[in-house]
């Protein structure tokens, strides 16, 4: 049994985290920059494929990260991202997007996003094909669960499934990655 002098103590920690969990920072003027470290496309001709993960939004982002696929064809001029997110769904729209940019590295939110994968030449010109034939198949491209997923996490494990050649490895935090098994 806990003594006064712990459960005090339990209670300030407990209070303290969850305090700091509630963040101040609206998501309409989080940061979305680019995060400077996706090739440029005018200047990088080679194909390229990456994925992307950053912190979730807000105190989420404690526990678990956002995922999302950028390809770039051989001498395109821009990437094609891919990533599920959730508020499409409550808007009626299909949770998995798909959109051109030449910035796929931006901040989700106001977290830095890292690569978890990053695969140039000939391999990303041999599987960016068989990418786009897994994402035209996703089976959950109008759904979205937080927990334990269909969500933006299980999109890119299941394109990992269905591409095995990307060698994808999601990370520890990727929650809902694991409803593609």
């Amino acid at each position: 049994m806990m003594n006064n002098s712990l459960k005090a103590m339990c209670i300030l920690l407990v209070s303290v985290f969850s305090l700091s969990a509630c963040t101040t920072k609206d998501w309409r003027i989080a940061s979305r920059e680019s995060a400077g470290i996706a090739a440029d496309p005018a200047t990088q001709k080679q194909a390229i494929i990456e994925v992307y993960a950053a912190d979730a939004f807000s105190w989420r982002g404690w526990f678990a990260v956002h995922t999302w696929i950028a390809i770039k064809p051989e001498n395109a001029a821009s990437y094609t991202v891919y990533e599920v997110v959730g508020w499409r769904v409550k808007r009626g729209l299909p949770a998995l997007r798909e959109y051109q940019t030449t910035t796929p590295d931006t901040y989700w939110y106001g977290a830095r996003p890292e690569k978890i994968l990053s695969l140039h030449g000939q391999k990303a010109a041999k599987l960016i094909p068989k990418i786009k034939t897994a994402v035209s198949h996703y089976p959950w491209a109008n759904d979205y669960t937080l927990f334990p997923g269909p969500n933006s996490n299980t999109f890119p494990a299941w394109v990992g499934l269905q591409v095995k050649e990307l060698g994808l490895k999601m990370p520890f935090r990727a929650i809902g990655s694991g409803y593609a098994d």
